[in-house]
């Protein structure tokens, strides 16, 4: 379905002006009427005919009247309206204005009422009877919001590449750019987003893995890389709108922007991993300090040989290297031992 916008003009304020005169006639003319049935009916005379006539052309005058009331149509900038006569398409009002359409064209629209943690909803709490008052204005108005607007789906348990079990949830940033696509060729675009999101994330986190692991692949070239949902985040979004983007193009919207809004481990695993994070960084800790403490050790060495401060053999200078290993790499402050007598 292609999108066509309505082409009539904008004949609302003309219209209303008209509808109020002929409103004013028809009142007039109705009470006319009776006025004058009550004054023959007291006069004994014949009732004329041209105030029965006037009497019956008020009331067909006001039933027009009330037909012609429903083809008024407000549009607010950034809102739409999808017109059907008779179940045909026959366009969309896109621009702000006052508009008088055909009074039996209706407002098409079967996402109306549908809520989904959209926008001014996502992590709100609202009184029930507020939330239906809402859904019920937005089914009433039927209206198609092309403003940007934010989608924020509820946390998911998905399988890394690794197959350890993470939480994720994502922020989608989206609007409306084919009225006719997204009314007409999916039942329900707000579900159909809200569904393809889910896919789109569970497609690209299995992907990749929590943390940066070895021989991993996860841009499909067949070589080993570093890219992990922790690490790379802004090209994991990145993939997630695109994927995102080639599911709902056919359903007329654009996504603007992807964001991860939540990322850890399943409370499952958590502790595990927690502790095997812990036991990576002590490993990085331990190492760095022992490469310190090596150089501190051959500096020492190298200097004491080169002022001829003392001389070592290998066996001095071996138990040397072992104190002061122990004393640079250890966790506890050293304490010395003075020796007054000969070194042998």
């Amino acid at each position: 379905m292609k999108e066509k916008i309505y082409t009539t003009k904008k004949f609302g304020i003309p219209m209303l002006i008209l509808v109020i005169l002929l409103f004013i006639l028809t009142t007039v003319g109705f009470f006319m009427g009776i006025a004058h049935f009550i004054d023959a009916d007291d006069n004994g005379t014949d009732v004329n005919p041209l105030y029965i006539c006037m009497f019956i052309a008020s009331i067909v005058m006001f039933i027009v009247n009330c037909i012609l009331c429903g083809g008024f149509k407000l549009i607010n900038p950034k809102e739409a309206v999808v017109l059907t006569l008779f179940g045909k398409y026959k366009g969309t009002l896109k621009d702000a204005g006052f508009y008088f359409v055909n009074p039996f064209c209706s407002a098409f629209n079967p996402a109306a009422g549908t809520r989904l943690r959209q926008s001014d909803d996502v992590g709100a709490k609202k009184d029930p009877a507020a939330q239906a008052q809402a859904s019920a204005e937005a089914v009433s108005s039927k209206k198609i919001s092309l403003k940007i607007m934010t989608l924020s789906n509820n946390k998911q348990k998905i399988n890394d590449c690794l197959g350890n079990p993470i939480e994720i949830s994502i922020a989608v940033i989206w609007k409306v750019v084919d009225t006719a696509k997204a009314v007409f060729d999916v039942d329900n675009y707000k579900e159909y987003l809200s569904l393809q999101c889910d896919a789109a994330l569970r497609e690209i986190v299995r992907v990749y893995p929590y943390d940066v692991s070895q021989n991993v692949d996860t841009t499909g070239d067949g070589i080993a890389d570093e890219g992990s949902l922790r690490g790379s985040s802004e090209i994991v979004a990145g993939r997630i709108k695109d994927e995102i983007q080639k599911r709902v193009g056919e359903a007329g919207l654009e996504i603007v922007e992807a964001r991860i809004t939540y990322l850890a481990y399943a409370p499952e695993i958590a502790a595990a991993m927690l502790q095997r994070q812990q036991a990576s960084a002590v490993v990085d800790a331990r190492k760095l300090i022992v490469d310190g403490a090596v150089g501190m050790v051959q500096m020492a060495l190298e200097s004491l040989s080169e002022n001829k401060i003392v001389d070592l053999d290998d066996e001095r200078k071996a138990a040397m290297v072992s104190n002061l290993l122990v004393v640079l790499c250890g966790n506890h402050d050293a304490q010395p031992v003075v020796n007054s007598g000969s070194l042998y």
